[in-house]
C-alpha cells in the first residue's frame, strides 16, 4: 500500500524501528536510574532512534513526542532555555509531548548564571537575581511544567583570571540566593571552574537541598574525581552531565563527531565512573538522571545504550 500511495504522490510512511532489545535491556535496569540525552533535534539519530527520513523541521515541531518512544530515554536535558527562558506556551507544548511525570533536566538561563557578560566579560547586572528567576523561570514552570521538572540546572561560565572569585565570595553571593528558593523545587548547580568546588560549597547545597551537577567536562575534575569528593552527592536527585572529554574543545569536537550517528571516541573510563555513580546513588536510595551529549563520545543514544548494558550487568553480578 505505501508504494502505490508513492505512485500516486501520497507520502511513504517509514517503517518503525525495532526496539524490542532496547526494551529488554531496560526492563534490566534498576529503577533509581534514567538515562537522556542533551537535546533531541538531531536527524542523524534516524535509524537509532528516530524513524529513518526524519527531517530536523520535524524534530523541531514534534521532536519530544518521538523522542520519548525509546525506551532507553527516561528523561531529557532542555538545553534551549539557556539561551533564553522558556515561555508558557512552548512549556504546554513539551508538556503535551510527554508522558505524565517524566522528568527534564532543564537549564536557566544564562543571563542568571553568568558573572560577567560573555562577550565584553563586563560585570553582570543580572547575576542571580532572584526576582527575575522567579518571574521568568519559576513561575511559568510551576504553572504549566512542574509535573516534568526532575531538576532546574544553574549553570555558572566558566570564568577567567581575575574574573574568577574567591570561593567564599561565591558561596556567599549563590547563598543568598538559594536561601530564596521556595520548598519542593529541585534545583541543581553545574560548576565550569573546579576552584569553585569546595568542602564548604557543598554544605550550603547540602543545606539547602540543592544537587551538586557531576560533569565531564573539558576544564572540570572527572566523573570519578568529582564521585570521590566526601558528601558530593548532596541531594535526593543527583544530575550527571556527560559533555565533553576533559582537555578537549566544543567546537573541534562538534566537527569531528557530526551527524552524531556513531561512537568515535570511547570514554572508557567515563563508562567506568558512571557505573560507579549508579552504585553510589542505590546504596544512599538517590535518584539519578544521566544527561549525554553527542560531544561526549560522538552519539548520545549510543553512549546511553554502552552505559544502561554496563549498569545491568553490574545488576545481575
Amino acid at each position: 500500500m505505501s508504494r502505490q500511495l508513492e505512485l500516486f504522490g501520497g507520502p511513504a510512511q517509514a517503517p518503525e524501528l525495532d526496539f524490542s532489545g532496547a526494551h529488554a535491556l531496560r526492563a534490566r535496569l534498576p529503577p533509581h536510574v534514567r538515562f537522556g540525552t542533551s537535546s533531541w533535534t538531531f536527524p542523524g539519530w534516524a535509524g537509532l532512534v528516530y524513524p529513518h527520513g526524519t527531517s530536523e523541521a520535524e524534530l523541531r515541531g514534534r521532536g519530544l513526542e518521538l523522542y520519548v518512544r525509546y525506551p532507553l530515554f527516561g528523561t531529557v536535558g532542555i538545553d534551549r532555555s539557556y539561551y533564553a527562558p522558556l515561555d508558557r506556551e512552548t512549556l504546554r507544548r513539551y508538556a503535551a509531548e510527554l508522558p505524565a511525570g517524566f522528568p527534564c533536566v532543564m537549564k536557566v538561563f544564562g543571563e542568571l548564571t553568568s558573572l560577567v557578560h560573555p562577550r565584553t566579560r563586563e560585570p553582570n547586572p543580572l547575576f542571580l537575581e532572584f526576582d527575575r528567576f522567579e518571574r521568568d523561570v519559576l513561575a511559568p514552570v510551576s504553572e504549566v511544567f512542574a509535573d516534568h521538572v526532575g531538576a532546574l540546572v544553574f549553570e555558572f561560565s566558566p570564568l577567567r583570571g581575575r574574573e574568577l572569585p574567591a570561593a567564599a565570595a561565591f558561596e556567599d553571593r549563590l547563598g543568598d540566593f538559594l536561601r530564596r528558593l521556595p520548598s519542593g523545587v529541585s534545583c541543581a548547580v553545574e560548576l565550569r571552574n573546579r576552584q569553585l568546588l569546595t568542602h564548604s560549597y557543598l554544605e550550603l547545597l547540602r543545606s539547602h537541598g540543592v544537587g551538586h551537577v557531576l560533569n565531564f567536562w573539558e576544564r572540570m575534575p572527572d566523573i570519578g574525581e568529582q564521585l570521590d569528593i566526601p558528601g558530593v552527592l548532596t541531594s535526593g536527585v543527583v544530575v550527571a552531565r556527560l559533555l565533553i572529554a576533559p582537555g578537549e574543545r566544543y567546537e573541534e569536537r562538534k566537527r569531528a563527531f557530526e551527524p552524531f550517528d556513531r561512537i568515535v571516541a570511547p570514554q572508557e573510563k567515563m563508562r567506568a565512573d558512571v557505573a560507579r555513580l549508579s552504585e553510589a546513588c542505590a546504596l544512599l536510595g538517590k535518584v539519578l538522571l544521566v544527561i549525554v551529549n553527542n560531544k561526549a563520545e560522538g552519539s548520545s543514544p549510543l553512549t546511553v545504550h554502552a552505559l544502561a548494558e554496563r549498569i545491568a550487568r553490574a545488576e545481575a553480578s
